[in-house]
């Protein structure tokens, strides 16, 4: 049976400023919606279960990205995980232009965790601490056609 990624969900505490950093380095919002009832609350297995969200695309079609901010039971605040824990690690994208996306980043208030680093001549990339704390990996390849 083939099976096919659908999205990656994340939990923000900013719903609009999420969606602000992840539409300006380049996704597009495909809708936002509240979502609640019992059919929330047996998925996720939260009673009560409110919550905005917001599902992005990449631009090629492929990737979608899931925002979630919780509006019952509040989002629990828990220390962001570095890339050695275990459970989610990262959020990655390959960028046409590193260093722009870094400006528009940083007009959000995030920068490299250390610095930007070059991969065998293959890729220039650098992690960022995102939005409510996520890590989100920048490449741009250095082999361009």
């Amino acid at each position: 049976m083939p099976i096919k990624l659908e999205n990656v969900a994340i939990t923000v505490q900013d719903l609009d400023a999420a969606v602000s950093f992840f539409t300006d380095i380049g996704l597009t919002v495909l809708g936002r919606h509240t979502v609640n009832g019992e059919w929330t609350e047996t998925v996720v297995d939260l009673d009560g279960n409110h919550a905005n969200i917001a599902m992005l695309q990449t631009p090629d079609g492929h990737g979608t990205l899931e925002l979630l901010e919780y509006i019952h039971p509040p989002a629990v605040e828990t220390q962001p995980v570095a890339a050695n824990h275990i459970g989610m690690h990262r959020v990655a994208f390959s960028v046409d232009d590193l260093d722009a996306t870094l400006e528009i980043a940083a007009k959000h208030g995030y920068f490299p965790l250390r610095g930007v680093a070059t991969y065998e001549d293959i890729y220039k990339l650098t992690y960022v601490r995102g939005p409510s704390g996520i890590l989100v990996m920048l490449a741009e390849s250095l082999q361009k056609p």
